[in-house]
């Protein structure tokens, strides 16, 4: 690493558990984020300032007034600009070494056949159930590790769905795809604006660890915060049998 890179990760470098070997890793890694709103906006932060060396971010829309209450990455003087090229600006403005990529369009099947398998882990940012379910898709053929984050409301929850580990399960083996709940979206739910930085920045410390070779992951678990009480509940997930994504096969019974 130059002297730059050595005072810029200083705070990584004294860390037993990343240490020099640990950041260069994070410097040779590719995280790929669909969605730069209210979890993309943290989760790109965070990743290009930790030192994250390519950074892939998607998403077709722009800025909205509406958004700035919550999507830190954005800002006033960017209404209207694309969101991946606001975010792009914002990471730069923190770390002008990263490599950040801005793609303007909505995720499909195909597109992100091709994408994930360039990624080291995959950050599911979006706001819809069939994105998830693609993105999901993709992460399981692949063998890619998800950190897939969801906020509405008060209400908010994350984990890793990491097809590398036997046991874990995927995001269809918590939600299938035939009955998938109803979509509840920001703009007719509302969103407490905090909420989506805690689990954005708890998306990007998971991938963080992952990129990194660092402690335990989430998967197996899934986190759920209600924001109203500030209280957390855990779920533990295990590989559904019957599951068609990542177990395909007649369930027992």
């Amino acid at each position: 690493m130059s002297d730059d890179a050595l005072l810029r990760y200083s705070r990584h470098l004294l860390l037993d558990e990343i240490g020099i070997e640990g950041q260069r890793r994070l410097l040779a890694s590719h995280a790929l984020v669909i969605g730069a709103g209210g979890l993309g906006s943290p989760v790109a932060l965070y990743l290009g300032s930790a030192g994250v060396g390519r950074l892939t971010l998607v998403d077709a829309d722009t800025v909205d007034t509406t958004n700035l209450q919550r999507q830190i990455a954005h800002s006033q003087a960017r209404v209207g600009q694309l969101k991946v090229e606001s975010a792009r600006e914002a990471v730069l403005a923190l770390n002008p070494g990263a490599q950040v990529t801005a793609v303007a369009l909505r995720a499909d099947a195909g597109w992100l056949d091709a994408a994930v398998a360039e990624a080291d882990v995959v950050l599911d940012c979006s706001d819809n159930f069939a994105t998830r379910h693609a993105i999901n898709l993709a992460c399981v053929h692949h063998g890619k590790p998800l950190v897939s984050g969801a906020a509405i409301g008060f209400d908010g929850q994350v984990s890793v769905y990491d097809p590398r580990l036997p046991a874990s399960s995927c995001y269809a083996c918590l939600f299938p795809p035939d009955s998938a709940p109803d979509e509840a979206r920001c703009a007719t739910m509302g969103v407490f604006a905090p909420l989506v930085g805690i689990i954005g920045s708890m998306q990007a410390a998971e991938a963080l660890k992952l990129l990194a070779g660092i402690g335990t992951s989430l998967a197996g678990r899934l986190q759920m915060l209600d924001a109203r009480r500030m209280a957390w509940s855990e779920i533990r997930l295990a590989r559904q049998a019957g599951c068609p994504v990542c177990n395909p096969g007649p369930a027992p019974g």
